[in-house]
């Protein structure tokens, strides 16, 4: 199929659809300049060893590990990306009135920057916006942890005061890492919104994440439509009633085109 006509029927697809589930991972914000991660100039394709960052064994049991990832955390190109024509063309299509739940896998935070409504967003990986104390639980702003690194602070600890004195836990961005389960009331919430979907729009995402990429057979055995929308094939575009393989900052605006 060339690309218009694919374009064309997601369109009539989503203008069709009246309760809209949409799934988006890391190919939406490469055109802010986020790298992702398994692409062929992803960031651990390139360095496999920055897998281990993102590890929750190693970054608990390893001082360096930690100090690495707060390293890289301050150096994250992610500070300076602003959402693109993908992201900003999500917002239009809740603003239809037709976006029940936008469930991305991105820990950017760039959906509601560009204006999505942060309680129709669930990011099931959680968010490189906060940080997490491993012991009290304490979630503060990442940009004033980043602040305490700048000025020398290489491995922070949590400063919040207990009845005992200060907890002095480990800190870590609030994101899911590798050995860390998801928090059961985002999958929970993402799984329920699949099954009431009329379309399930996947953006963005190899679809080979689970629990993630579940969302779209869950959606499809109950009746809804699937459209994806990446720039490489996935694992479920034999699902899909339409896949659009094409730019995602030009092709999704056309696709959310009002009638």
């Amino acid at each position: 199929m060339e690309l218009d006509e694919a374009v064309d029927r997601a369109r009539a697809v989503v203008n069709a659809s009246r309760r809209i589930v949409v799934l988006t991972g890391a190919g939406i914000s490469t055109d802010s300049g986020i790298p992702d991660f398994r692409g062929p100039q992803g960031v651990w394709t390139k360095n496999p060893e920055a897998e281990k960052l993102s590890t929750l064994q190693a970054y608990v049991a390893d001082a360096e590990v930690r100090r690495r990832a707060w390293r890289s955390r301050v150096e994250s190109s992610t500070w300076a990306a602003e959402p693109n024509a993908g992201h900003e063309a999500l917002v239009r299509l809740e603003r239809r009135g037709v976006l029940d739940t936008l469930v991305t896998q991105n820990i950017d935070g760039l959906h509601q920057a560009a204006g999505s409504d942060p309680d129709r967003v669930v990011e099931i990986h959680g968010t490189m916006r906060f940080v997490d104390c491993l012991s009290c639980g304490t979630r503060t702003l990442m940009a004033e942890v980043l602040d305490r690194v700048r000025t020398g602070e290489d491995d922070p600890e949590c400063t919040v005061e207990m009845p005992e004195g200060v907890c002095g836990g480990i800190l870590k961005a609030a994101v899911i890492s590798f050995g860390q389960n998801l928090v059961v009331e985002d999958l929970v919430r993402s799984e329920e919104a699949a099954r009431r979907c009329d379309l399930l729009l996947a953006v963005g995402s190899t679809l080979g994440v689970y629990p993630a990429a579940g969302l779209v057979p869950i959606a499809h055995r109950a009746g809804a439509r699937v459209v994806i929308v990446n720039g490489e094939s996935t694992d479920y575009d034999d699902m899909a009633d339409v896949v659009v393989r094409g730019p995602i900052g030009d092709v999704l605006p056309a696709i959310v085109v009002e009638p």
